[in-house]
């Protein structure tokens, strides 16, 4: 059996742990032939490609990024000499090309798309969950996540004692898209005061209100945790106007709408530092913002991140070799299952509002905003 390999999407601690989990898996206990492609799917509409042996997948483990190289490409929406097509069909006449049996594709949730549209047009896909926003739905977990969250984590303990020494407001911006697990799971665990999430939209006076009856109580400083997606409630309102306008409009309205949508969405950046300029006005105190960006997703990943790929990697070899197909090799209550890429695509998990972690933010009393 000859299965093939490729990275889409952003680059996550834990890649190379899964192709090499993937890899050697295959390799030595099942004899199949692995082939990976270079820079996601692009390499493989450009038939880029190595032959991946036991030599080239020793000493990946505790590496970051990907050694097959990512891209954010789309195989139906690919920029060829600055046109737009569709190259599905080219991409699974290389997949023929190299006799594969099968094509692993690891990413998040654009990429989970992308894989059941080769497997729709009658190329077999399975799947992995990769991304350190935790946003893909039908897993548990994503690998990527688990060493994020430890970063962003250790970058709010580091601010406490500037925020201390300053007496100032510190917001601390972390990454998520539109899902605030990563904002949530490093403000509960590094004592963040607020926090800031896209699933709880905020008022700006309530933050406020909050950080002044802590400097009441004697506490001359706030951590705030804040989603790269968070936004105030006048800005989900409007998001949510468009969103229907979009579901339910057609022809011009509809364009019109989405443009709107896309515009706000993309407004959202530098709302970290418009809401620090809000908190100082409203306050009377030193807000400063540091946003961790991509040192997020970078560098060695974590022990949880590196058990998690391989679990999944050398599952999805065996359901492969029983015969699995169109599936995303998933982690639930502790097991390693498959969910049909049908169930997954154009999802995203995001945080309810009745999760464990907000309970226990709000018992602690951690302000939402609200």
């Amino acid at each position: 059996m000859n299965i093939g390999i490729l990275t889409a999407g952003g680059d996550s601690p834990g890649l190379n742990a899964a192709i090499r989990a993937i890899g050697k898996s295959a390799i030595r206990t099942y004899d199949m032939q692995v082939i990976g492609f270079l820079d996601g799917f692009r390499g493989l509409m450009q038939n880029r490609m190595i032959r991946l042996n036991s030599a080239q997948l020793s000493g990946i483990l505790t590496v970051g990024g990907t050694i097959l190289g990512t891209s954010r490409d789309k195989p139906h929406k690919m920029d060829v000499g600055g046109t737009e097509m569709d190259m599905t069909g080219l991409m699974i006449e290389n997949c023929l090309e190299h006799q594969l049996d099968v094509l692993v594709c690891l990413g998040g949730g654009g990429t989970q798309k992308n894989a059941l549209r080769l497997h729709q047009q009658g190329f077999p896909v399975v799947t992995l969950p990769k991304t350190i926003d935790n946003d893909v739905w039908g897993t548990d977990a994503t690998f990527g996540f688990d060493t994020a969250l430890s970063i962003a984590t250790e970058a709010i303990d580091r601010v406490h004692s500037t925020a201390h020494s300053h007496h100032r407001i510190m917001l601390v911006e972390v990454m998520g898209h539109n899902a605030g697990w990563l904002a949530l799971g490093a403000g509960l665990a590094g004592g963040a005061d607020v926090i800031l999430i896209p699933e709880i939209p905020y008022d700006v006076q309530v933050i406020a209100d909050a950080i002044s009856v802590r400097r009441a109580a004697g506490s001359s400083f706030s951590i705030i945790a804040v989603s790269e997606g968070a936004r105030s409630v006048e800005t989900d309102l409007q998001m949510q106007g468009l969103r229907e306008i979009v579901e339910t409009a057609e022809g011009d309205t509809r364009k019109e709408a989405k443009a709107a949508l896309s515009a706000l969405d993309a407004s959202l950046e530098g709302n970290t530092h418009r809401l620090a300029d809000q908190l100082e006005e409203l306050t009377g105190l030193e807000a400063r913002v540091t946003i961790l960006g991509h040192v997020q997703r970078g560098g060695i990943p974590s022990a949880v991140d590196r058990l998690l790929a391989t679990r999944l990697g050398t599952a999805a070899v065996e359901f492969i070799a029983a015969g699995e197909r169109g599936v995303m090799v998933a982690t639930q209550g502790g097991h390693t299952v498959t969910v049909p890429l049908e169930e997954v695509a154009g999802k995203r998990q995001v945080v309810p509002p009745d999760h464990r972690w907000v309970k226990s933010a709000r018992t602690l009393g951690v302000s939402f905003g609200q």
